[in-house]
């Protein structure tokens, strides 16, 4: 998981990487994702970017779906 700024006209993003996931079910959990953070967000090749920096909360949402989190 990581916060990127360059190439987005100045916005911020978190990118979260790592699912080796069927394309359905990671579609699924950005959907999930998206209302419990209030933002949008996107998927692109396996990438989670969802808009704003979300890095702390998704930490404990991710880990209270039992996904591994690091850092």
């Amino acid at each position: 998981m990581r916060m990127e700024k360059q190439g987005r006209a100045g916005k911020t993003v978190t990118v979260v990487e790592g699912f080796t996931r069927e394309k359905r079910l990671m579609e699924e959990i950005l959907s999930e994702l998206r209302r419990a953070l209030a933002t949008g967000g996107t998927l692109r090749e396996r990438l989670l970017i969802l808009q704003g920096d979300h890095r702390e909360k998704l930490r404990g949402i991710l880990r209270g779906k039992g996904f591994a989190v690091k850092g």
